[in-house]
């Protein structure tokens, strides 16, 4: 099969994962069950078909660096569970715009810089030929996405929108893709085993087995940069709407919900922790209460997930479909175009791995 030529914008935690899992599971047999992979094999693809061709930040530490060098400096603290070779990617320099709140400056070590323009970005995917760009932004980088969405569409290449700024799930820019037969998808990745795939797991058990939930919460926990940033409320708003979404759309009737970040814990490095409380009623108006504790490495969780939706815009680039992809996206994002229940969105994309389904 064809090399996949993805460009990153953001080398944190999320790309550090990302980039260090295309290295270990390089030589996954695609005969067997491999202990955190969906797919081995996506549609012909294997995560060694996955070339990092660009990437993009602000941090004076990680510009001008190889990639495999820059995904571990600080503030980075995503785990090290691989060793990456040089890969002859420099990182370049990113326009500021709002992806750095004011209280991220420090933490984010930015460079005093923001002259960087449309085409300076244009001009290194065109060169390096990139197929996809992948947004790992920090929360609340409204017109820094849009400006990287506008750079994709100018380019000619695919965008995969890891962050709840909604991109592939507003009809304006998604149809701005699809009339430059440009696939996208989106938005705010789901983690393999995370906060919001459980919590939506809890309320479809209890939709299906007829407990009316009352009320329910989400509380989450985290020390890395990501909840440093999102300690200003003001760049929170599409996250928890995101967030909040993804559970209540299971539900058939209004439903008490907080979810979202809660707190900034330094010393918990990259794990998050996440309390989910479900409050409802069962047989003969009894009450049930459901309480969960997860704990996880918070930036391969997502990781785990991306490495497939990279694969699902690559057959939907081999295949010429354009705009939003539905099923991989109903199925890997919080905030996608189509809410469905999670079993619906893993057959979708079965089917669309099989030519199946479109989109």
């Amino acid at each position: 099969m064809p090399e996949i030529r993805v460009a990153i914008i953001g080398v944190g935690n999320c790309a550090s994962a990302l980039v260090q899992g295309v290295e270990y599971y390089k030589d996954a047999r695609e005969d067997m069950t491999v202990p955190g992979l969906m797919h081995v094999n996506f549609g012909g693809y294997h995560i060694r078909d996955i070339k990092f061709v660009a990437a993009f930040d602000v941090n004076k530490n990680k510009i001008g660096k190889d990639l495999a060098e820059a995904i571990f400096a600080e503030p980075n603290c995503c785990a090290k569970f691989a060793d990456v070779p040089r890969l002859g990617v420099r990182v370049s320099p990113s326009p500021i715009l709002n992806g750095v709140a004011e209280h991220m400056k420090e933490a984010f070590n930015v460079y005093n810089c923001n002259e960087i323009k449309q085409a300076d970005i244009v001009r290194i995917l065109e060169e390096t030929k990139a197929d996809m760009l992948v947004n790992y932004l920090p929360v609340g980088s409204r017109n820094a996405t849009r400006f990287y969405a506008q750079a994709a569409l100018d380019v000619g290449c695919a965008l995969v929108n890891c962050i709840p700024e909604f991109i592939a799930s507003d009809p304006l820019w998604s149809k701005k893709f699809e009339e430059k037969g440009l696939p996208v998808a989106g938005d705010d990745i789901k983690s393999q085993l995370g906060a919001t795939i459980l919590h939506r797991n809890l309320v479809r058990l209890c939709i299906d087995r007829g407990v009316r939930v009352e009320e329910t919460y989400q509380l989450n926990l985290g020390g890395n940069t990501d909840f440093l940033n999102m300690t200003v409320e003001e760049r929170l708003k599409t996250k928890r709407i995101s967030k909040t979404e993804a559970v209540t759309s299971l539900v058939p009737y209004d439903l008490p919900t907080r979810i979202g970040p809660s707190d900034y814990v330094p010393f918990l490095g990259d794990t998050k922790i996440c309390y989910i409380v479900l409050k409802g009623r069962k047989f003969g108006n009894q009450p049930v209460t459901i309480t969960a504790k997860l704990e996880v490495e918070d930036s391969p969780n997502s990781a785990g997930v991306v490495i497939d939706v990279i694969r699902a815009v690559k057959l939907a680039l081999d295949r010429k479909i354009a705009g939003p992809l539905i099923s991989i996206s109903s199925y890997a994002f919080k905030h996608p175009p189509t809410q469905v229940s999670d079993s619906v969105a893993k057959q979708w994309v079965e089917d669309y791995i099989n030519g199946k389904r479109q989109r």
